[in-house]
């Protein structure tokens, strides 16, 4: 009588949530993780630089630590039921305190790089990114099943406005520290304060009584996902191999955009705004996917992502002035979750009796993608020239791979056409 309300142990249901609450739960979830724990590194950086805390060959091998944990985080996603079984535990993990956990990790760890320990640095950034990974994977599973359980699926692209809140809360608030000289230190207390009180406003949403029954099998590990199923594996591996060249094609401007404007503008009043000008593409760009209809082949869509983001970087390298990094900055950021939006979607189309292990699989292949980003900077800036040319080759090669990325989706809409009794099942 109760539907896919879950019970406690008298057998009386547990309160349902309203889509509001999951979307608005969602989007604070991400901004904590994503826009604060992964990338407020980036509006900090030239803070740290000016600190001279850090050098830009330390800052590419310290976010490379955070987007290496990033994937370490999710291929524990993708492995922890079949570790729970080889432990003898066939209970399945709570998805809601695997958020909590992740979100209370985040806050631990931007405190912490507040204290003047460079040598823990590296293993805090390892540690945030194990817990964004573990946040984003979670959070989007659960999302995405309650939206669709309720017949919202659409919904589920306003989750992905959070990173996007976060970049531009984050961007703004180290604009204000920049103009105030505050030093970085000071800047992740403040970044970690902030995480603590957003993680508190959705606390109690990601309690275990919020968890809805499993209604599916578990998820599997690697081994098992890329097995053929309704799908087979050459299409399982072109969906991973696109879309882990997405994450290696933004990582960089992600990762240095405000310095690398700081070497085409110096002086610029506009230097430390791009970052929140590309947050607010990743906002704007999740509302439209929310807009889209749930009809059409949705690797278009991807491959579509993919060129626009492409356009963003190829903007601040054509026209290395302030139209060029605005406009740069809003398309680079407008695809962004966009492109997690509909690659979670894909994911779940493809294995949908497997979707969280699908889901960390191509979360673990983006984060391999982020991982290679960083040093490549620091190898193309160590070869000798300015740090321009350095950075200007870097984005080149970024972008190449967006452009890749693109035409292995068609690639796949051609090898791969959509099976009419399939559909695009949110």
């Amino acid at each position: 009588m109760c539907g896919d309300r879950a019970l406690d142990m008298r057998g009386v249901p547990y309160p349902s949530l309203k889509p509001w609450q999951i979307v608005v739960a969602g989007i604070v979830a991400l901004a904590v993780a994503m826009g604060i724990g992964r990338f407020a590194f980036t509006p900090l950086l030239p803070m740290m630089l000016a600190d001279r805390v850090i050098d830009l060959a330390g800052a590419s091998w310290l976010a490379s630590a955070n987007y290496l944990g990033y994937m370490v985080g999710a291929l524990l996603c993708t492995v922890q039921p079949w570790l729970s079984r080889k432990l003898g535990s066939m209970r399945p993990v709570n998805t809601p305190v695997m958020v909590r956990i992740g979100l209370a990790a985040t806050v631990v760890l931007t405190l912490g790089m507040a204290l003047h320990l460079p040598l823990a640095w590296p293993l805090m950034r390892f540690a945030a990114g194990v817990a964004s990974a573990l946040v984003f994977v979670y959070t989007s599973g659960w999302c995405l099943a309650q939206l669709a359980r309720l017949h919202m699926p659409n919904m589920g692209a306003l989750i992905y406005t959070g990173p996007g809140c976060g970049i531009v809360l984050s961007g703004l608030a180290a604009h204000t520290m920049v103009s105030e000289q505050w030093s970085a230190a000071t800047g992740w207390l403040i970044f970690g304060v902030l995480a603590s009180a957003l993680t508190a406003m959705v606390w109690r949403v990601f309690g275990p009584r919020h968890e809805l029954p499993a209604t599916t099998p578990q998820a599997e590990p690697i081994a098992s996902v890329i097995t053929p199923r309704v799908h087979g594996t050459a299409e399982v591996t072109l969906l991973a191999i696109a879309y882990g060249l997405a994450g290696f094609g933004y990582i960089i401007t992600a990762t240095f955009l405000p310095v690398i404007a700081r070497q085409s503008l110096p002086g610029s009043p506009w230097l430390d705004l791009f970052w929140p000008i590309l947050g607010a593409g990743v906002i704007a760009g999740a509302l439209i996917a929310s807009r889209v209809r749930s009809v059409g082949d949705l690797r278009l869509r991807l491959a579509a992502c993919y060129a626009i983001q492409a356009l963003g970087i190829g903007a601040s390298l054509v026209y290395p002035n302030l139209t060029g990094f605005v406009l740069g900055s809003l398309l680079t950021g407008l695809p962004f979750t966009a492109i997690s939006f509909f690659g979670m979607q894909e994911a779940r189309r493809m294995r949908p009796a497997h979707a969280p292990s699908m889901m960390g699989l191509l979360t673990a292949l983006y984060g391999l993608g982020q991982v290679i980003g960083p040093p490549l900077v620091a190898g193309l800036l160590a070869r000798g020239g300015t740090l321009a040319e350095g950075f200007s080759l870097s984005l080149e090669i970024a972008a190449a791979s967006l452009v890749l990325g693109a035409a292995v989706y068609g690639l796949m809409i051609r090898a791969f056409p959509l099976r009419p009794a399939h559909g695009l099942s949110a």
